[in-house]
């Protein structure tokens, strides 16, 4: 069995779940949990093993899982997540134990056959250093994101699925201001690191009683944050997030899906709609100071644009929406 299986000790229950778990993912997908170049790990409904690697994309492979292996890899996935995986309820969000790696499963009836992705946690982080060194983001752009973060500027992190927003994400908290304050995380699955010593990760919770994003931010503002990181906001908690960054608590980070930087200002635009809140232009412009915008390019991820939305910045020659 893999290492990134391995369960906990002296529970000779979870020994048991965990060892049948790494006999129905089989030996193929434990040696890409462990080889630390796969971020992503794909199976679609014909079964067969697809593997996301840094710097080459997608690749298939000649490996195919059977329905009946997918099927009871998902169940014990379901099980360990203490939730039921049915016709009525045919998906299931969870964490991969033992490894920290995200898990989004269907199964019939709303795909033909089990399919699921693995989104691994990082082991390796990487610095804004690295990302001038692999031509994924220029010089004068990595000197205007540690500026910000210095000026303890609300940074939004914006592109598409897979084009590295939470690998850049881990490449900010690593910087040093970070590691001088007191950093509440938030994130529906660990995958953020922060190396200070005052930093406090909070989880949702899907499993009844739910504890949604919403009610993490409201909890974080009684934990004395300095700033407040949001691993992905995709619903309502985007306007909680907002109100949290303009009432003293400067210097966040957070992420969203979207097509372009302006396009992530339309999309906080609409979840904050979503939240009741009929007009949020002003509360998105004192909120949000700068958006890095990520994407996916057949040469590898790279930052593609660094827009700072202050007037004040015009001064300095960044670029302004």
């Amino acid at each position: 069995m893999s290492a990134s299986l391995a369960p906990a000790p002296n529970d000779r229950v979870a020994q048991r779940r965990l060892a049948s778990l790494a006999r129905a993912l089989g030996p193929a997908l434990a040696e890409a949990l462990a080889d630390e170049a796969v971020v992503e790990i794909l199976i679609n409904a014909d079964g067969r093993l697809r593997i996301d690697r840094v710097g080459s994309g997608i690749e298939a492979t000649n490996i195919w899982l059977s329905t009946a292996e997918r099927e009871t890899a998902v169940r014990l996935l379901a099980a360990e997540a203490h939730v039921t995986v049915t016709e009525h309820q045919p998906y299931l969000a969870a964490t991969l134990p033992g490894s920290g790696a995200r898990v989004q499963a269907m199964i019939p009836p709303i795909v033909t056959a089990p399919t699921f992705a693995i989104r691994k946690r990082p082991s390796v982080i990487f610095t804004l250093d690295d990302y001038v060194h692999t031509g994924a983001a220029t010089l004068a752009q990595v000197a205007q994101m540690r500026a910000a973060i210095v000026a303890r500027r609300n940074i939004v992190v914006a592109g598409g699925t897979g084009s590295g927003k939470t690998t850049l994400l881990n490449a900010l908290l690593a910087e040093a201001e970070f590691a001088k304050a007191r950093v509440l995380i938030l994130e529906d699955t660990a995958e953020l690191q922060c190396a200070g010593a005052d930093v406090v990760q909070l989880l949702t919770k899907r499993a009844a009683p739910q504890v949604s994003m919403r009610d993490l931010v409201q909890m974080t503002l009684r934990l004395r944050p300095d700033r407040i990181v949001v691993g992905e906001v995709r619903d309502a908690a985007a306007l909680e997030v907002l109100k949290a960054w303009n009432t003293g608590h400067p210097g966040g980070l957070l992420t969203i899906h979207a097509n372009s930087a302006a396009d992530s200002l339309l999309r906080l635009e609409d979840l904050c709609i979503e939240a009741g809140l009929s007009a949020p232009q002003r509360l998105i412009q004192s909120a949000v100071d700068a958006i890095v915008f990520m994407a996916r390019t057949p040469s590898g991820r790279r930052i593609e644009e660094f827009v700072v939305l202050r007037e004040a910045s015009k001064a300095h020659g960044e670029r302004v929406i």
